[in-house]
């Protein structure tokens, strides 16, 4: 055979080849679908998780391809875990208390009235052992959980009317969800959880009286400065928000070891870059809601917090003698971390931010 045959078999030979390879090479490449409760391209949340998707895509050269569908799309917004559960989709991005119906030991993992801040929430899932129970919870639906984002200490909310007292709560129809929600039941109010699209609509029409949401970088999206003028901070049943990423837990673990690790450092890095968003944001937008649309900026009356706080300690107390063993389980070990790093944030991080308030201008 001369040297010029040989070349040209050789050519074909490895052409062949690699059209046997190439199918290969293409079941190694996986598309998941992620639903989502957040409208398109929604500041923070539905950015985020665009974002999210696009890193992983990213990260793993094409061979985990997420596909997002934002809140309607493929499914209702507050049916996204179902999707998962049922097998319509391989990832969800919501919040964890979203799904109290399922168990009301979720609401940790998103935020508790008077409880962790965003810092404090990451600290016990990723290092005292929060995931593991958060994993434990999750097992019960075939579902995974990681931290995704978080929005800081979020708005208390907003009201056609100012508050003076408790008084003031006596029937108002509020939209807002978690353990909150039952806190704000506590203080009289009439309380009702609907999707972030749908909030608009209902203050409108007067189906609702207050709402709230997240923040300024969101609320400003969402319009609510059209129907009511009273904005007020801080949120003391929301002090650090949680969004989760759930995954298909067998689908998941089916993974390569390399593509579950971008999964999860993926989310490690949206959870801090989510924060850093809300912080940069948050009072820009709410420059533009006082300076442009004649928001009023207010704090809960001083009766209303305290009622709060004792409002909340009743429910977790409540929690923590639940029949529920999972639930109270949580509960144990969330007040147990808790008492642990407040003594850090109050002790330090509560006096700096009161010095510098005090003494530091530029």
């Amino acid at each position: 055979m001369d040297r010029r045959s040989f070349i040209r078999r050789g050519a074909l030979a490895g052409a062949g080849a690699a059209a046997l390879a190439s199918p290969a090479v293409a079941q190694d490449r996986i598309t998941w679908r992620m639903v989502t409760t957040w409208p398109k391209n929604f500041p923070g949340l539905g950015v985020g998780a665009q974002r999210m998707a696009d890193r992983i895509t990213a990260a793993s050269g094409g061979r985990l391809t997420v596909q997002v569908y934002s809140a309607g799309e493929m499914v209702p917004p507050l049916q996204s875990l179902d999707a998962v559960i049922d097998g319509t989709a391989e990832m969800s991005h919501g919040a964890a208390y979203y799904w109290q119906n399922k168990s009301t030991a979720l609401n940790y993992f998103t935020g508790v009235p008077y409880g962790m801040t965003a810092g404090e929430l990451a600290a016990w899932v990723r290092h005292l052992g929060g995931q593991e129970l958060w994993d434990e919870v999750y097992d019960q639906f075939g579902v995974q959980a990681f931290l995704s984002g978080n929005t800081g200490t979020q708005a208390g909310g907003w009201f056609r009317e100012e508050l003076t007292g408790l008084d003031s709560l006596k029937g108002v129809r509020f939209r807002t969800p978690g353990l909150g929600g039952r806190v704000w039941e506590k203080l009289g109010a009439t309380v009702t959880n609907m999707a972030a699209g749908e909030i608009f609509q209902a203050l409108q029409s007067g189906a609702l009286d207050a709402a709230e949401f997240v923040g300024p970088y969101n609320d400003l999206a969402l319009g609510f400065h059209q129907v009511a003028k009273n904005y007020y901070f801080p949120s003391f049943v929301e002090p650090g928000l949680a969004t989760e990423l759930v995954v298909d837990k067998a689908k998941f673990q089916e993974l390569p070891d390399d593509l579950q690790a971008i999964v999860r450092d993926v989310c490690q890095a949206e959870y801090d870059t989510v924060s850093s968003d809300f912080v940069a944001n948050d009072p820009r937008a709410l420059k533009t809601l006082v300076e442009d649309h004649g928001v009023q900026v207010r704090q809960f009356p001083e009766e209303i917090l305290e009622a709060g706080a004792g409002a909340a300690m009743e429910i977790i107390a409540e929690l923590r003698d639940s029949g529920d063993e999972m639930t109270r389980k949580v509960t144990e070990h969330f007040i147990e971390s808790l008492n642990i790093m407040r003594t850090r944030t109050e002790g330090n991080d509560l006096s700096f931010i009161q010095a510098r308030a005090r003494y530091f201008t530029l």
